[in-house]
């Protein structure tokens, strides 16, 4: 069975105490995990030993939003992917659209993060996605294509701890999630893509839907047969909202074996 994951980017918000009650709700609301899928929380990088601290007999992956390209070296104010995985951190979001949009990061510094990512022992979270612009001007499959040529581009050899999140840019922190069929769609076109350099790779690829996944459409999308779990913000700073919307998505999974 295809383990599927959940990972709440909790972007720029968070202080010591109310990440701790987040923390604690999420246990009052799900005691332990689902062993057939990860749960996993990216806080903002200063709180990141905090949540290793309070995760750490709860089965819940850390990770950060953000890493640079470089082990090592004269960069100031960056942080290396050494650091994260020092301080307890398993997982990095590398290219995510607000990255893109603010910080003017590209594809190329997307595929040396991912590399450098998975250089330090961390599975980078690869974040590809069109704009609202190109999806009407029908250069979505352009965008996405050439978005993973980078990153694999750099990576070069199939490696087992990736995971892919396809997050249209026009669907982020805009209330608007694409539909189901459009998800599918999208999530086949890139599965595909990879099954060019290495089918046995693509077919065993996390392939993850970010976009303004709420409960009210998580188990439509996560129903979906290349959906393999959700790149979720807003909703991942309620705890309530963020266990439902896990359970929704193991509700499209098969029983665990006793």
């Amino acid at each position: 069975m295809k383990k599927k994951w959940l990972i709440g980017n909790w972007k720029m918000h968070g202080n010591l105490a109310s990440n701790k009650a987040l923390i604690e709700s999420l246990r009052a609301e799900l005691p332990q995990p689902d062993e057939r899928a990860t749960m996993v929380v990216c806080p903002a990088f200063p709180y990141l030993f905090q949540l290793a601290e309070l995760t750490k007999d709860y089965g819940v992956g850390i990770g950060v939003q953000n890493v640079s390209d470089h082990l090592q070296g004269a960069y100031t104010g960056e942080t290396s992917p050494l650091m994260v995985k020092e301080l307890g951190g398993s997982y990095a979001i590398i290219g995510h659209s607000e990255r893109r949009q603010y910080q003017g990061e590209n594809d190329g510094l997307m595929g040396r993060k991912a590399l450098a990512a998975i250089d330090a022992g961390l599975i980078p979270v690869i974040c590809v996605g069109e704009t609202a612009e190109e999806r009407d001007s029908g250069r979505t499959h352009e965008v996405l294509g050439r978005q993973l040529d980078a990153a694999f581009g750099y990576i070069r050899t199939a490696h087992d701890k990736i995971i892919l999140a396809y997050e249209p840019r026009w669907a982020i922190g805009t209330g608007i999630a694409a539909t189901p069929e459009i998800v599918q769609t999208e999530h086949e076109f890139l599965r595909q893509r990879i099954a060019i350099r290495d089918k046995e790779f693509a077919a065993k690829l996390p392939i993850i839907y970010g976009g303004s996944v709420k409960v009210s459409n998580a188990n439509a999308i996560f129903s979906m047969p290349d959906v393999d779990g959700g790149l979720i913000g807003s909703a991942a700073l309620n705890a309530r909202e963020f266990v439902t919307i896990y359970r929704a998505m193991l509700a499209t999974m098969p029983a665990a074996v006793a």
